[in-house]
C-alpha cells in the first residue's frame, strides 16, 4: 500500500497546483485531465512553464500577451484554442472592438479563410459575455491622420520594386492596407504592429518581418517588448520560427541602436 501513497500524494498535489496556475482552465477545449491521460509531461509543462513562467515575465504584460496569442493562433489557423483565449483576452482587458479589428486585419496578412475560421469560436465568447454591436468598431470609422511622409517613403520603395511586375498588387498595397486598413481606429498603431509582427513570426514570413518590425518600434513597441514578443511566439508558433525571427530583430535592434 506504501509503494501507491506517495505517487498518488504527489499526483494530487501536481493536479491542484496546475489547476492553480492556469486562470480558468474549465474553459479549455480539453480538460488538464484529458491531456494527461495522452501526454502527462505535456500537462504539466503547459501549467509549470507556459502559465507559470511565460505568462507572468514582466517583459509584456498580459494584455499584449493575449493580443500576440490570438495573432499568432489566427496566423497558424489554429481557430479552435480562440474560445478560451478570447475569453481571456477580454479578461486581461482587451477590448471586444480589440479582437474584432485583430481578426479584420489578419484577413490581409493571414488570409481571409484564417480570419474568417476565427468568427465562430469568438462569436461564442460574445455571445456569452453578451457583446453586441454597440461594442464592435464601425464598418467605416473616420480614420486616424496618415503620416504622409513616411507613406510616400514606402510607396515610393514597393512602387520601385515591384510596380512593373504586379501593379495592380502594388495599387491595393497602397488604397487598402496603407489608406484604409491600418488607419483604423479601434487597434491602436502600436497594437496593430504588434498583431502584424506576431503574425509574420507565427507564419515563418522572415522576409517581411524587417519592414514591420521596424514600424512597430516608430510606433512605440520597445526593445525589451520586442524580445519578449519572440519569447512568447516560442511556445505558440514553436522554437524554429521564433529562432528564424532572431537575426532579424537583432540587426535591426543594431541598427536602431546606432
Amino acid at each position: 500500500m506504501k509503494s501507491y501513497t506517495a505517487p498518488l500524494l504527489g499526483f494530487i498535489v501536481m493536479a491542484t497546483t496546475a489547476h492553480a496556475q492556469q486562470p480558468n482552465p474549465e474553459n479549455r477545449r480539453l480538460s488538464p485531465e484529458q491531456v494527461r491521460s495522452v501526454a502527462p509531461a505535456l500537462e504539466q509543462y503547459t501549467q509549470d512553464r507556459l502559465y507559470g513562467d511565460i505568462w507572468k515575465r514582466p517583459g509584456l504584460n498580459p494584455r499584449d500577451r493575449s493580443l500576440v496569442t490570438i495573432a499568432a493562433l489566427i496566423a497558424r489557423g489554429e481557430a479552435g484554442a480562440l474560445n478560451y483565449y478570447a475569453d481571456q483576452a477580454l479578461e486581461n482587458g482587451m477590448k471586444p472592438a480589440e479582437i474584432s479589428e485583430t481578426i479584420t486585419h489578419l484577413a490581409y496578412y493571414s488570409g481571409w479563410g484564417k480570419a474568417m475560421a476565427a468568427i465562430g469560436p469568438i462569436s461564442v465568447v460574445f455571445g456569452k459575455r453578451g457583446i453586441g454591436a454597440e461594442q464592435l468598431p464601425e464598418t467605416n470609422p473616420a480614420p486616424l491622420p496618415l503620416d504622409e511622409k513616411a507613406e510616400s517613403t514606402r510607396a515610393t520603395n514597393v512602387g520601385n520594386q515591384f510596380g512593373n511586375v504586379a501593379p495592380d498588387l502594388v495599387q491595393y498595397t497602397t488604397d487598402y492596407l496603407f489608406h484604409d486598413l491600418w488607419l483604423r481606429p479601434d487597434l491602436a498603431p502600436r497594437d496593430r504592429s504588434l498583431v502584424t509582427v506576431a503574425a509574420l513570426i507565427s507564419s515563418g514570413q522572415v522576409e517581411q518581418i524587417t519592414y514591420h518590425l521596424n514600424r512597430a518600434m516608430d510606433n512605440g513597441l520597445t526593445e525589451e517588448e520586442a524580445a519578449e514578443v519572440i519569447t512568447h511566439l516560442a511556445f505558440y508558433a514553436g522554437w524554429p520560427n521564433a529562432m528564424s525571427a532572431l537575426p532579424v530583430a537583432k540587426g535591426i535592434f543594431e541598427k536602431r541602436r546606432g
